[in-house]
């Protein structure tokens, strides 16, 4: 029980943060307002941090770990005591040899507790930043034995904001709108965010959603970091609908089973002291509901399948602004929001202190019984290697990225679980193939992304119910009940072949490794061909679809070669050297079977009437993964555009009032015909099938071959009719 002088204590800390704070300046006294009266640019919440550890660099140690797609430095905080700030690389090391990934000696269990702290992770939910950068003030310089005790029993990482591109598109767009005082009115303008709104990245990528997949740049750098210090106590700060009280732990069914009941108990035991000072001002929140804990890539999940304990804290405030009158009447201002993130944050911190021994204890243990008593189906599951493509590479970078153990099998007979049919089969390994055995310390982790079939135990989830890792990278895999001894790993990149006068190269389409090799020929104007139908040449077969580059057509042959040997360096295929045009089997390399690849003038939708994301997860394909440029077009533009100047049209999903104009449905209907391609991904295919274009969805077809209605359910889209 607490004494009630500390009650005192602590309620005036989280209140007004009223004590010495020792040279360290206040965020009102740095920015020239008080917290909560202005939205904060990115930049000037790097340069409060930055004044911060300038004034306590025996407290406060700041890291930039990365930059955004934008530019913007991508920083980590750690504020600890003197004594521990010494000692902090030491600090890290230890967890990391509690957590079984550094085995050079033994763990020591009397450490500090990590108490990691994530905020605005989606950008138009801002109000986090504000809070962390009173949460740094309030544990800086304290000149309290209390608070000293919580930075002596913890050390405390504080990332201020997870995703500053999207941060500062919404608040440079607030900022710009908001008049001399804010406008509480819901219909005000400063309350309408305009497309692609700020929730995402550069990208338009969610990246809560992102924590396992990592495809993101942000998320990239970040995880490095969270592997190389595996807290023990993760928060992920969130804003919801301005009408709804805040969301605090524990969280609501499902949890996955494999969370252990020393996870569930700490988050209710985070739920009651939040509670406590909630009940104390009066404020209203709400727990166990809304906010599971099972899709394994969101800021809560992730790290509880890494020995955490990670929770999502949510505070309403989408579309507020800073303020808002809400349904109930009241007004809901900045100073509120960031006043209750600040509030967690700091009650966190309290019960970690007081919990510290025994969290670092349960911690140890979670990766002890991953190692030796690992659960779910299988005890190693099997990977067969992709000969035709990359699918496999990419799916051992995915595993390298969250430290998870595979060992390459080039030998043996075995029998597992097939993946795809669900029933037990005999088969041999080849080389290439791996196996990732479950008796490692993220075997928890991989039990997660890897269960074949999710066990759920309430229907009702957030979102997301299904991603088994062999079926979102199509590798065929086989679940094993035993253990198996892998190959030394061999670490080699594929053989560079030197140039010579050969009469040409061919390329065998491996995947994406081959997309990017052709993506740079085109953009340095090579001329590539590409064979319709297998053949052989020289006593080896090629498949369809394979790559030749010639000497004809393509200049000289000695820089030509010198360029696609570099390319296929770094894309990561193997040119095969070619001494004739004249093939043994198949068709030569003159025939009309064999074709030139002309370079395509890509064109993508955008704006108020396509999905943001959508839009955004083809603008990364191109930039980012196969390094082709695509033009942005926003919809309400599609009368205004010189169409004959693009090959390839996509509309992401999202719904067209344009094509909804018979003019525009004309122009576009006009330039298909004259051999424009037209890609139109999940909405976009609803709507176009209601156009008179003789294009139907499956269920719709299928219904009018029988004579049916024509409403359809399917999702599809068939030949033209």
């Amino acid at each position: 029980m607490f004494s009630h002088r500390y009650l005192v204590f602590l309620f005036l800390l989280i209140a007004n943060s009223s004590f010495s704070q020792s040279a360290v300046p206040s965020p009102q006294a740095f920015l020239g307002y008080p917290l909560g009266k202005h939205f904060t640019p990115h930049h000037r919440i790097v340069d409060y941090f930055k004044a911060v550890a300038d004034s306590k660099p025996d407290q406060v140690k700041l890291e930039q770990y990365g930059t955004t797609y934008e530019g913007r430095p991508l920083l980590l905080a750690y504020i600890a005591s003197p004594e521990n700030m010494r000692r902090l690389e030491e600090i890290r090391l230890n967890n990391l040899r509690l957590a079984g990934v550094l085995h050079d000696k033994a763990g020591d269990e009397t450490a500090p507790v990590i108490v990691w702290l994530s905020y605005n992770v989606h950008g138009n939910e801002p109000a986090s930043s504000e809070a962390a950068m009173k949460t740094l003030y309030t544990l800086t310089g304290a000149t309290d034995q209390r608070v000293q005790t919580w930075l002596k029993n913890t050390v405390i990482v504080i990332d201020p904001c997870i995703n500053p591109d999207g941060r500062d598109r919404y608040v440079n767009w607030y900022n710009d709108v908001v008049g001399v005082q804010p406008n509480a009115d819901r219909q005000a303008r400063e309350h309408q965010e305009p497309w692609p709104r700020g929730r995402s990245n550069h990208y338009n990528f969610d990246l809560n959603r992102d924590w396992a997949w990592q495809t993101q740049t942000e998320t990239q750098q970040r995880l490095k970091k969270y592997n190389a210090w595996l807290p023990q106590v993760h928060v992920d700060y969130h804003e919801q609908g301005y009408n709804n009280p805040y969301y605090f732990a524990p969280a609501a069914e499902p949890y996955h089973d494999v969370i252990t009941p020393w996870q569930r108990e700490f988050q209710v035991m985070i739920g009651k002291n939040n509670a406590k000072y909630f009940d104390s001002n009066g404020w209203l929140y709400f727990t166990k509901q809304e906010f599971d804990l099972f899709y394994p890539s969101y800021g809560d999940t992730y790290p509880i399948y890494n020995g955490a304990i990670g929770m999502t804290f949510e505070q309403g405030g989408i579309g507020a602004g800073l303020a808002v009158q809400t349904a109930d009447g009241d007004t809901l201002t900045l100073e509120d929001r960031l006043e209750h993130h600040f509030t967690t944050g700091i009650s966190t911190i309290e019960v970690a202190s007081q919990h510290a021994a025994r969290l670092v204890k349960q911690f140890h243990q979670y990766f002890v019984d991953a190692v030796a008593r690992p659960g779910g189906e299988y005890k190693a599951y099997f990977l067969r290697n992709d000969s035709f493509g990359d699918r496999l590479e990419r799916l051992k970078n995915f595993l390298d990225r969250n430290l998870i153990e595979w060992s390459p099998v080039s030998a043996g007979s075995f029998t597992g679980v097939d993946y795809e049919t669900g029933k037990t089969a005999g088969f041999r390994a080849a080389p290439g193939d791996i196996v990732i055995n479950a008796d490692q310390p993220k075997s928890n982790l991989l039990r997660v992304l890897f269960e074949r079939q999710s066990h759920i135990s309430d229907s009702v989830t957030y979102d997301i119910t299904a991603w088994s890792v062999p079926f979102v990278y199509g590798v065929q895999a086989y679940g094993l009940n035993a253990y198996v001894k892998g190959d030394d790993k061999a670490i080699a990149g594929p053989a560079r072949v030197m140039p010579d006068r050969s009469y040409g190269y061919a390329i065998r389409w491996t995947g994406m490794r081959s997309v990017r090799f052709l993506t740079e020929m085109l953009r340095k104007d090579i001329k590539v061909r590409y064979a319709e139908r297998p053949f052989q040449t020289g006593g080896i077969s090629y498949g369809s679809g394979t790559l030749l580059i010639t000497a004809t057509g393509n200049g000289q042959p000695d820089s030509l070669w010198s360029v696609v040997m570099n390319a296929s360096h770094r894309a990561g295929v193997v040119p095969e050297r070619i001494t004739s045009g004249f093939v043994e089997k198949g068709a030569d390399f003159g025939s009309d079977l064999v074709h030139l690849v002309h370079k395509p003038r890509i064109a993508l939708l955008t704006g108020e009437e396509v999905s943001s994301l959508d839009a955004g997860e083809v603008w990364h394909l191109f930039e980012q993964e196969i390094d082709y440029p695509v033009t942005l077009i926003n919809a309400d533009e599609i009368g205004g555009t010189t169409w004959k100047n693009f090959d390839v049209l996509i509309l992401p999903n999202g719904y067209y009032k344009a094509l909804e104009e018979k003019s525009n449905e004309d122009l576009i209907r006009s330039w298909v015909r004259e051999g424009g391609r037209l890609i139109a991904m999940e909405g976009a295919v609803a709507q176009l099938s209601k156009l008179d274009w003789g294009i139907r969805l499956k269920g719709e077809a299928d219904k009018k071959r029988r004579g049916e209605g024509k409403e359809g359910r399917g999702q599809s889209v068939v030949a033209p009719l």
